[in-house]
């Protein structure tokens, strides 16, 4: 009799086993189907040839590559100098693709596993930078939003970032620059608390203008904003009928910035209501007085 006439039956346990040899089939043929191409296997390719390839993605620009291939890295070499230089170049890849909460989750987690590092100030000083410009989104630099007007918690975090780095690696090569940008984030800081002094300014709250700009002077002193301080106080006394304490922040303004609008009259110069109720108008404060209406 022909055999296709007869019927064939499996057990279980045979089945099983039909279904395990076809998968390692399909597996071995992918394989194979990567070595006629000359590709290898994730697991054969060299720790060396991974970092590599990251590495030229990175001087590519295509983040997105980088960091899918340091993770590979890590996945198949998890520990070695190869391992800890990809987390290194996998934080940065993420900073430079704006994803800023990957960033600082790998740098926390690299900070954790390696406490001492030699390559700790680095790493500190590239979470100062995620945390600095962590919400500087889209709108901000396309309308030129004023960044002392949003949430401060991430700016001071990064300001805490480069703080570390100055004090515990003073002889870094990031140390000057984390300086720098400490600078740079006082005087943010600062603006805050002047733009706070001229709302109540124009509320006349003349009590708590003074209060909030003694806060700011104290807290931030030598800011690119003290004069405006001694303003927002001489403008203060003056309302108030001081004439004492209003005399004694005009002559001290007169002695640290004789040029200052408000001695000439022309200061704060709040924004027109047309402007504040353009929505395609850009952040205008009364700080400001190169930008007129």
């Amino acid at each position: 009799m022909h055999p296709s006439r007869f019927p064939i039956s499996f057990s279980p346990r045979s089945a099983l086993l039909l279904v395990l040899v076809a998968a390692f089939a399909t597996s071995g043929c992918t394989r194979l189907k990567s070595m006629f191409k000359g590709e290898k296997p994730d697991e054969a390719v060299p720790v060396v040839e991974h970092y590599e390839k990251g590495h030229r993605s990175i001087r590519n620009g295509n983040y997105d590559l980088a960091v899918a291939t340091f993770k590979r890295l890590v996945a198949q070499y998890p520990y070695g100098p190869y391992t800890e230089q990809a987390l290194i170049e996998t934080a940065y890849s993420q900073f430079k693709m704006g994803a800023n909460d990957d960033a600082i989750s790998t740098i926390d987690r690299f900070l954790r596993t390696y406490p001492t590092h030699r390559n700790s100030a680095y790493l500190y000083y590239l979470r100062g930078l995620v945390n600095s410009s962590r919400d500087t989104v889209f709108l901000q630099r396309v309308w030129k939003l004023d960044a002392s007007r949003r949430d401060l918690a991430t700016p001071q975090q990064g300001y805490n970032d480069f703080k570390i780095v100055t004090e515990r690696y003073p002889n870094s090569r990031y140390a000057a620059d984390a300086a720098k940008r400490m600078r740079e984030l006082r005087d943010l800081f600062a603006r805050h608390e002047i733009e706070t002094a001229l709302y109540y300014l124009q509320r006349t709250a003349w009590v708590a203008a003074i209060e909030r700009a003694e806060y700011m002077m104290d807290t931030y002193p030598d800011s690119i904003y003290e004069n405006d301080g001694i303003a927002v106080m001489a403008e203060a006394y003056t309302q108030l009928g001081n004439t004492a304490l209003a005399e004694s922040a005009r002559q001290r303004l007169q002695q640290k910035e004789p040029g200052h609008p408000w001695l000439a009259g022309r200061w704060p110069d709040y924004p027109s209501t047309f402007r504040k109720l353009n929505p395609f108008a850009s952040e205008k404060s009364a700080i400001d007085l190169d930008e007129k209406d």
